[in-house]
C-alpha cells in the first residue's frame, strides 16, 4: 500500500512521518521529496527518510535523469517509490509551489 502526504514544511513532515511510523511504516519504507535538492537532502537527512537510489530506478533510468529537468527526475523517482505516472505528475506540481512530498511504501 502506497500512502502520499503533502505538507507545507519540515515541522509538518516530521509529524507526519511519526505518524506513519506508529501506523507501522519504517523510516525505510518513507521517502521525501522537495523541489530543490538541497532542500530535499537536508530535510531527508534530518529525519531519517529514505532516498531513491540508482539500485531503486535501475541504471538505466540513473542515467536518464542525469540529462533530464528537475521535474522529470522527481516525477520519475516519485513513480519508483510508488505513485501512479498521474499522482507524480500532480505531486510534482505541489513540489514546484515549494510544498513536501512524503511517500509511504510497505
Amino acid at each position: 500500500m502506497t500512502i502520499k502526504k503533502t505538507v507545507e514544511n519540515a515541522v509538518q513532515a516530521k509529524k507526519e512521518i511519526e505518524d506513519l511510523v506508529t501506523q507501522g511504516y519504517t523510516h525505510d519504507d518513507i521517502y521525501l521529496f522537495a523541489h530543490d535538492k538541497k532542500r530535499g537532502n537536508h530535510i531527508t537527512d534530518a529525519l531519517d527518510t529514505e532516498t531513491v537510489s540508482m539500485k531503486d530506478q535501475g541504471f538505466f533510468q540513473s542515467m536518464k535523469n542525469m540529462f533530464t529537468s528537475r521535474g522529470d527526475e522527481l516525477r520519475s523517482k516519485m513513480e519508483v517509490a510508488g505513485l501512479s505516472k498521474a499522482e507524480a505528475a500532480i505531486a510534482e506540481e505541489e513540489l514546484d509551489q515549494g510544498k513536501l512530498i512524503i511517500v509511504a511504501k510497505k
